[in-house]
């Protein structure tokens, strides 16, 4: 893949992935599985993405509920990212990586 002025990722197919509410793109993230992929926080049609979601699993992403709520994007344009949220499942970032990001943001 490479990336591109925009931000986003072209996969070897010239398709455009476009990152998910986390900010992983749902082509590249073991988790699609489970959830079906998503969008971001902002994307008109998450309301949407977030009830199929619930359906599939009978419970909400809490990372795109809480990106919806707060009308981010993406987690990491958050101001309050690392949270809760991530540190409690770990997912789609390990513990390790949130402390990281963490830190690049107070420095």
């Amino acid at each position: 893949m490479c990336p591109v002025s925009c931000g986003l990722f072209l996969n070897h197919k010239n398709m455009v992935l476009l990152p998910a509410a986390c900010g992983i793109s749902c082509e590249v993230c073991g988790l699609k599985e489970k959830c079906g992929g998503c969008v971001s926080g902002t994307d008109p049609d998450a309301p949407k993405v977030l009830e199929r979601m619930k359906q599939g699993k009978g419970n909400p992403c809490p990372v795109l509920e809480c990106a919806i709520e707060n009308r981010v994007e993406y987690c990491l344009s958050c101001e309050k990212f690392p949270c809760a949220i991530h540190y409690e499942s770990e997912t789609p970032y390990s513990k390790k990586a949130l402390d990281l990001f963490k830190k690049f943001k107070t420095e």
